[in-house]
């Protein structure tokens, strides 16, 4: 969340940042306009609170020189009727620009390139060889199904579209990537967590995910909770309305995620790259404002590590403002190759999003100058059923089987391959 203050007084920033996220500055023309009219209602409210303490003194006075009062009561009732109207108008004005403040997403940084749409994305840096094959390589979904690893047919009649039963070696394999990601992050000093699925709405909304994507999430309607959309969430809200005496934090966790955009569009409706049930292993940062932009840096290369030593060709791109999402100010994407589909599919988006989430959440902490709010930072460290998609595509076989990477065989039992019995 931005600063009212800083929206008020730089309108032509704020402005120009909506348009460079391909957004028109209609939210600050009418955020501008509520806000004059609050702050002229608080105005004539104190105004008029001040008349009306001079009407009662002068009341009083009447009343002590056994004086005709009834004027003067008559005056106090206009002034107290036209304050319950100015105290109903600033609380409706207020209100309003509460919801558009909220509307409002973050400022890109200066390093985070203007663009229009992923097309305009700068390549970081590619890693890895890409596999030449000596013959044609199958999609994931059918090696799945070859190696009853993945049933798409059984996960659609318990739950519907966009759901899947991993079986046997294949749920072995995801369980293994787990806790591979975990251990790998906590040896590179995360703290792991393992916090509730179920969120509030006020979490939801620290983080940025509502008001702005409430028809992605999934409510559940009796008692007001959200479904986990991403581990970000009930991790970085761990420290909302607190001060945190020790920075910087850096934490990572697993939990399975929730999404309703799954195949949206006609996008990716066959296979697992999107699923409304999904695991991932999630890293978050608290830091002082003035490490963040490094911390961002070794964030990304924190959650490369996993891909590195699994052997996967991936690349990392920064996304452009036109690409970039609510809340962050810049965010770098790790891309996995994917040989049947012959591109990079993002696997971990790695964003700084500066204070915009520690206003909303109010976490902050202690400097001589006085409170400030922290920087938050999170990135998927990775996306687990993108990693098996990469996995099974990348370590296919001429003969149906695949590869299990050696660095995963010891969470695997010993296992070094999937095949048909």
């Amino acid at each position: 969340m931005l600063e009212l203050k800083f929206v008020r007084n730089n309108p032509d920033i704020v402005g120009r940042a909506l348009v460079n996220r391909n957004m028109g500055t209609e939210l600050i023309d009418s955020l501008l306009e509520y806000d004059v009219a609050w702050r002229e209602c608080l105005t004539e409210g104190d105004s008029l609170k001040h008349k009306r303490n001079v009407v009662t003194r002068e009341i009083a006075q009447l009343k002590k020189e056994n004086k005709d009062t009834l004027s003067k009561i008559n005056e106090m009732q206009g002034i107290n009727n036209r304050i319950k109207e100015i105290d109903d108008q600033i609380r409706d004005y207020k209100s309003k620009i509460n919801e558009i403040m909220l509307s409002i997403p973050n400022i890109p940084s200066e390093t985070t390139p203007v663009g229009k749409d992923e097309n305009d994305n700068p390549v970081v840096r590619a890693v890895g060889e890409k596999r030449e094959f000596t013959f044609t390589p199958k999609p994931h979904w059918e090696i799945g199904e070859a190696l009853d690893i993945l049933d798409f047919e059984r996960g659609a009649k318990i739950a519907g579209q966009g759901f899947t039963v991993y079986k046997g070696l294949g749920a072995k394999l995801e369980r293994a990537l787990i806790n591979f990601m975990l251990d790998v992050h906590t040896g590179q000093g995360y703290l792991e967590v393992f916090p509730p699925v179920l969120i509030n709405e006020k979490a939801m909304t620290g983080t940025g995910q509502l008001p702005k994507f409430k028809d992605d999430m999934y409510l559940c309607c009796a008692d007001g909770y959200y479904l986990a959309p991403t581990a970000e969430v009930p991790v970085t809200n761990l420290f909302m309305d607190e001060y945190m005496e020790k920075l910087p934090v850096f934490l990572t966790a697993y939990t399975a995620c929730f999404r309703r955009e799954a195949g949206k569009h006609g996008q990716d409706t066959r296979g697992i790259i999107r699923q409304h049930q999904f695991n991932k292993v999630e890293l978050v940062k608290f830091v002082k404002p003035e490490t963040s932009y490094e911390e961002l840096e070794k964030l990304t290369l924190d959650a490369e590590e996993i891909l590195k030593l699994l052997k996967l060709p991936y690349r990392v791109v920064t996304l452009c403002t036109g690409d970039l999402g609510f809340s962050a100010a810049k965010t770098y994407d790790i891309e996995v190759w994917v040989p049947t589909q012959e591109k990079y599919r993002e696997i971990s988006s790695c964003s700084n999003f500066e204070n915009f989430q520690a206003r909303r959440t109010n976490i902050r902490f202690r400097t001589p100058e006085g409170p400030q709010f922290i920087h938050t930072l999170n990135g998927s460290g990775l996306a687990v059923g993108r990693t098996v998609v990469a996995i099974l595509e990348n370590y296919q076989r001429e003969d149906g089987s695949v590869e299990i990477p050696e660095v995963l065989r010891p969470y695997m039992g010993g296992v070094e391959e999937i095949r048909t019995e």
